[in-house]
Formats: C-alpha cells, sequence, structure tokens
C-alpha cells in the first residue's frame, strides 16, 4: 500500500523478511541508516546508532506489542521513518509514534500528512492516546517550553513547535546522563557501595546475565510490572504492564536478538527471599560501545534503606570488570525522580541532554 504526500513523496509499510532468522533485507538496511541518520541529527550524537540485525530485532510484534513501520520515500530513497507500536497492556488503549525526517526535507508538509495517517491507523486499532519522546537541543528555539510536573523544561524548537502545532502536549521532562569512567571510579563506587550496604543489613545483591535463570523469574517479572506502576508518569498515564515468566522469556530473548548482553543486579530480602531492587546494564556491539543503564526501581515498602544505591553501585563495579572498554554509562530519569537522580549525582553522572515526553489524546 502506498499513500501520496505532499512534495511528491510516498508513504510504504515496510515489509519485513517473512523468516525470524532472516538476515536484514536491503530495504531493512537503507531503513535503518536513515533511523539512525535522524537520530544523530535529532541528538548531536551517534551512540545511538544501531545495526541493521539489531533494528531488526526491534522491528517485529509480539503478545505484547504491535509494532508496524512505514517509511517515506522521495526520488528512489528513504527520507524518513515512522513506527508505530500499539501496546496490549490496560485497556489498548495507548501506542507510542514517531516521526523521523531527515532535516533536508522539513518544511514541506510530509511530517503533517504523514501525522494524520498515522493518528488514523491509531484510531482505527482502537488507540485513544499517542505518546512520542524527542530529544530537544535548542537548535531554532523560541524561548523554552516548560513541563506540567514543575521539573523541568524543553526548547521550544523546530520538533516542540511541530508537535504544539498538532495539539501535543509536553507531560514530562526526562534527564539523560553519563558516566564517564575515570581511574578512580571504581574506588569511588566501592566507598558508596559500602555505606550503602551498611543501611541494608536485611538485603544481599544478587546477581544474572540474562537470559533469567529460573529461580528469578517470578521475582523480576514482579520488578518488572512495578515499573509501570512505581516510577513517575506524571499525565502519560502508561499503562500498568501484566509481566509473567513468559513475558520475561520474550523480553531476553528480544535483547538477545539485538545482541546485547544484559546484567542484572537485584537486592534480596534474606528472611523472605523476595527480590525488592533492581538495575539493569546493557551493551549492544562491540565491547567497547557505551553502555545503556535500562531499568531501577526500587518497590515502595523497601525504601529508605538505599537499596536504590546498593543496586547501582554493585552493578556498575561488576559491569566494569566485565567490559573494562566500554568508555561511559547512558542513562535516562524523569526531572521530578529527585531519589533516583540524587543517587546518579552522587555516583558521578553528570547531564548531557533532556527529552521531552508528549502526549496527544485521539477523538
Amino acid at each position: 500500500m502506498s499513500i501520496l504526500l505532499p512534495a511528491g513523496a510516498v508513504l510504504r509499510r515496510l515489509e519485513l523478511p517473512a523468516r525470524v532468522d532472516a538476515a536484514p533485507t536491503p530495504l531493512i538496511r537503507e531503513y535503518t541508516a536513515v533511523r539512525n541518520a535522524c537520530v544523530a541529527e535529532e541528538t548531536g550524537r551517534d551512540d545511538e546508532a544501531q545495526t541493521p540485525e539489531a533494528m531488526l530485532a526491534v522491528l517485529r510484534g509480539d503478545a505484547d506489542v504491535t509494532r508496524t513501520q512505514w517509511y517515506v520515500e522521495l526520488d528512489g530513497r528513504i527520507v524518513g521513518c515512522v513506527p508505530l507500536n500499539i501496546s496490549h497492556d490496560g485497556d489498548g488503549g495507548m501506542a507510542v509514534g514517531t516521526i523521523a525526517l531527515l532535516k533536508e526535507h522539513w518544511g514541506r508538509g510530509i511530517g503533517t500528512a504523514v501525522l494524520r495517517f498515522v493518528e488514523e491507523q491509531a484510531r482505527t486499532a482502537g488507540v485513544r492516546r499517542l505518546l512520542c519522546w524527542n530529544q530537544h537541543r535548542g537548535a531554532d528555539a523560541r524561548g523554552e517550553v516548560a513541563s506540567p510536573t514543575g521539573f523541568g523544561a524543553v526548547p521550544n524548537d523546530h520538533a516542540a513547535r511541530f508537535l504544539q502545532r498538532h495539539d501535543f502536549r509536553l507531560e514530562q521532562v526526562e534527564r539523560a546522563s553519563e558516566l564517564r569512567w575515570t581511574s578512580d571510579s571504581e574506588d569511588h563506587l566501592r566507598s558508596l557501595q559500602h555505606e550503602a550496604q551498611t543501611h541494608a543489613p536485611d538485603y544481599r545483591v544478587v546477581q544474572w546475565m540474562l537470559p533469567t535463570p529460573s529461580e528469578h523469574l517470578d521475582g523480576y517479572a514482579w520488578l518488572k510490572s512495578r515499573m509501570s506502576t512505581d516510577v513517575p508518569d506524571a499525565a502519560l498515564d502508561m499503562p500498568v504492564e501484566r509481566w509473567d515468566a513468559e513475558r520475561v522469556h520474550r523480553h531476553d530473548a528480544r535483547y538477545a536478538a539485538r545482541g546485547a548482553r544484559v546484567l542484572v543486579t537485584a537486592a534480596q530480602h534474606i528472611a523472605t527471599g523476595e527480590l525488592c531492587a533492581f538495575n539493569e546494564l546493557a551493551i549492544i556491539g562491540t565491547d567497547a560501545a557505551k553502555t545503556d543503564q535500562e531499568d531501577t526501581l526500587v518497590l515502595a515498602e523497601h525504601r529508605g534503606r538505599r537499596l536504590g544505591m546498593l543496586v547501582k553501585t554493585a552493578g556498575l563495579l561488576s559491569w566494569r570488570a566485565r567490559y573494562p572498554e566500554s568508555p561511559y554509562v547512558v542513562t535516562y530519569n524523569a526531572e521530578e525522580n529527585r531519589p533516583m537522580l540524587s543517587i546518579n549525582e552522587a555516583i558521578g553522572f553528570t547531564p548531557v541532554a533532556y527529552e521531552g515526553a508528549w502526549r496527544k489524546d485521539l477523538t
């Protein structure tokens, strides 16, 4: 199916290889290259680039999310990528969508036409709120857009103006932070870990590399489910996620398909065996790639015992021993999540970018 757009552009459905284990097609490779170029233009960095093999692994839907992609073609070349991910959690009324268009093609009405199409696809599927996340660098900014949470703001740049013009509203600001490894990083982490452990004598640290071992499947699933209820999400109205052992298996398999290595560090209550806090670190590509700090959570009923600091420092120390060539770690946190930001700052993370979480209600 193709759709004629302004300026002679065409929107086409991205066809994935029929076999799950198939190599990326030339079309997938071109789509990935354009996606990487769009992300680099948005962020000013190239460390978010994906290989075609890793990209292909996140394009397929599963029992948790329906994933569909289109691409904008102009003069026989891909110039934009358009993914739409519809969550199966809750009542199925939430989707995440993105329009990534090469900067040289801005201002021609392509983005507006594509957004109308995406919204119609989402409505037809029963979606009532469409979310997107954008990093805002401040180029061509006209002031700022403040978060309604009262924490943080993003530059009112081209992307922010486009979103507001089409009735998206900013709901939350997330801070991207980096930890650059130095000669004294490990000594500093050991000191913080020791101090945290003294405040948590009833807990021990347990760690594993994905895939998740059977003895931790249920506990890990419970922690992952609480990520959708226990972290600040402003008025994004994220659905409550249902996690069980089978969903953990799907989660682990998706990381494996991307070529990722993932370390999970958890705090376990000694008396009951309950997993009460966790942190994830992941690397994709070579061992010299940057590291992503993924989910971190302390269950609400176990807070106040330095468990966040404990799992983060224990995880980073183990990670450094395992992947000493990885030069830095990147993490994202809501600006209103002061407890987690304070832990990051004490460890040595510094802000490098800010991301806006935007919402549009579909009628």
